[in-house]
């Protein structure tokens, strides 16, 4: 089979889901300082930049600027570990795991809208081929 309408028509409908809507506002959370802040909140205790870096696909630089921005906002503190003084310990302050919580809040009723939307069965259909694209080899699109 020729794969190459199909392909053109995902990345139509892509383009067309990424512009509006709650898929919108989903993907930007994925990003930037809400996704550290997500990161950090899931690793429930302290994270060092690097893990960030690797989990977010950034640099170290782009890591170090979303981290200054959260600190300055109070959401984050950053110490060095006594254990290994060249790693940077990074942790929620109060304020930011409040922030972090209500944001997963808003994520998951935003996603459970989705899924309303989808109904029961596409709702299904769409998480079980969202889960084999996560299973496919990194190197194989390439």
């Amino acid at each position: 089979m020729d794969y190459s309408k199909l392909a053109s028509e995902f990345l139509r409908q892509l383009s067309a889901s990424r512009g509006h809507g709650p898929q919108k506002r989903i993907s930007e959370s994925m990003r930037g300082e809400a996704f550290a802040l997500q990161f950090i909140a899931m690793r429930e205790g302290e994270v060092i930049p690097s893990d960030i870096s690797s989990e977010m696909g950034i640099s170290s630089a782009r890591v170090a600027a979303a981290l200054n921005s959260l600190e300055s906002k109070g959401l984050i503190t950053r110490r060095i570990d006594v254990s290994d003084r060249r790693r940077i310990l990074i942790e929620l302050t109060q304020a930011g795991k409040e922030q972090a919580q209500e944001h997963g809040r808003k994520i998951f009723q935003m996603t459970k809208k989705i899924m309303e939307y989808l109904g029961e069965d596409d709702a299904r259909e769409y998480i079980r081929i969202m889960g084999r694209l996560a299973e496919m080899p990194q190197g194989e699109c390439e």
